[in-house]
């Protein structure tokens, strides 16, 4: 649903808010590769859909996204930013960027020390494999926990590149030493011209399946398939329910021990 020219509206309370079609680096996966790097997004869209937000009082998340909103100079973000902080229904603000990963040079410390008066802001950054943690996208991340913003990471798992689960356990693990807490691990869109990324469902689960109980709760990420139609985001995990009987349930554990919980 898209009731104003840069929004999306698919969950009741928040938006995702397009500002920019423009990123660091265009991904060859990407499940918006039919709208970025191509026209400008306009500046009367923008007003526009700021408008739209002041409007729905619904509305307490916005999500701003693109393109990569960090691709915007400071100003332009600083705008957009002030205009949402006005509204007094909107309570969080969160940005989904690459930039950390794919251009860390352009987080500086005016950016940073911009940002950092925008709170409660939250951002998202998208890293797919441990040899994107490098001293400079390091200190990028650094850069921005230090401002007191809380970091999350979304990946996506992409056949050949990061579909095992020693790269993803190694990737959540190095991502908690920069301060990032891994979010989501997305399956791959089924987007036209990608369909040699595309992974079962099946390895997903077995990867998530593979890290419980082998590392750290905080490194286990949620992982989620985007439905086809608008459906929106759904969580797929390991089934660990065995059985029920009159007195309890019995589960397996991480190692596939039998346990039997019972009722109160």
């Amino acid at each position: 649903m898209s009731p104003a020219p840069c929004i999306i509206k698919r969950y009741p309370d928040r938006v995702v808010f397009l500002v920019s079609s423009q990123c660091a680096s265009y991904c060859r996966f990407c499940n918006r590769k039919r709208m970025v790097g191509r026209s400008k997004i306009r500046y009367n869209d923008i007003i526009d859909s700021i408008s739209y937000i002041r409007s729905d009082r619904s509305i307490r998340d916005v999500l701003l996204s693109g393109g990569d909103p960090l691709i915007l100079p400071d100003r332009d973000l600083f705008n957009i930013l002030t205009r949402l902080r006005e509204i007094p229904h909107v309570e969080i603000i969160r940005i989904g960027t690459r930039i950390p990963c794919s251009l860390p040079q352009r987080i500086t410390p005016e950016l940073v020390k911009m940002l950092k008066g925008f709170h409660p802001l939250y951002i998202n950054i998208h890293f797919n494999h441990p040899s994107e943690i490098t001293p400079q996208s390091s200190r990028a991340c650094n850069m921005l926990a230090d401002a007191g913003i809380p970091l999350g990471s979304q990946s996506v798992l992409l056949r050949g590149i990061n579909d095992d689960h020693h790269t993803i356990k190694r990737l959540m693990q190095m991502l908690l030493k920069i301060r990032v807490r891994p979010y989501y691990l997305f399956q791959a869109d089924r987007v036209k011209g990608t369909s040699h990324f595309w992974t079962p469902l099946e390895k997903g689960i077995e990867i998530i399946k593979s890290l419980i109980g082998h590392t750290s709760g905080l490194c286990i990420p949620h992982f989620v398939v985007d439905l086809p139609g608008g459906g929106g985001k759904v969580p797929l995990i390991p089934q660990f329910l065995l059985s029920k009987d009159k007195d309890g349930l019995v589960f397996k554990n991480y190692q596939g021990k039998p346990y039997h919980y019972p009722f109160p």
